[in-house]
């Protein structure tokens, strides 16, 4: 490890296909572009980023299980995961360090069914509607976080 404070980055279901997925709701930024956002931020910041996108929970629950010991901080876009994901929720819960869920829209504003979260309260906190500024904003947060 290189001695900077590493942070998670968990994408969830289907988030590879930002930019082509209902652009009218998360815009035409691809994974590929927030990645790059993301790294240009961390190497600003000093910070050490470690990303997965996968489409099945457990890829995420063994991430956060793999890094426990190592990372200061993770953000997850939990995406389909938000409402059902309950061992995800059990997996951030047992993290000793802050949790971020972060979503590029606001999904208060969406589906009568997509506005309970069940990762919400496993989490330190949200930032959410923000497109990929949300992500920016989150490893900011967890930067500062991990420097306490």
């Amino acid at each position: 490890m290189s001695g900077k404070k590493k942070i998670l980055v968990l994408h969830g279901p289907n988030l590879n296909l930002f930019g082509r997925r209902e652009p009218h709701i998360y815009g035409t930024t691809t994974l590929a572009q927030i990645d790059e956002q993301l790294a240009a931020l961390a190497a600003e910041l000093g910070v050490e980023l470690v990303t997965i996108q996968s489409n099945h929970e457990g890829a995420l629950v063994d991430f956060l299980h793999q890094h426990i010991d190592s990372a200061a901080g993770a953000m997850v876009n939990p995406a389909g995961l938000t409402q059902h994901g309950v061992p995800l929720h059990d997996a951030i819960k047992a993290m000793p360090f802050p949790v971020l869920e972060v979503h590029m829209s606001n999904i208060a504003a969406r589906e009568a069914w997509r506005t309970h979260s069940i990762i919400s309260p496993a989490v330190k906190g949200t930032i959410q509607g923000l497109g990929p500024q949300s992500y920016l904003l989150a490893l900011r947060g967890l930067a500062a976080l991990a420097s306490v």
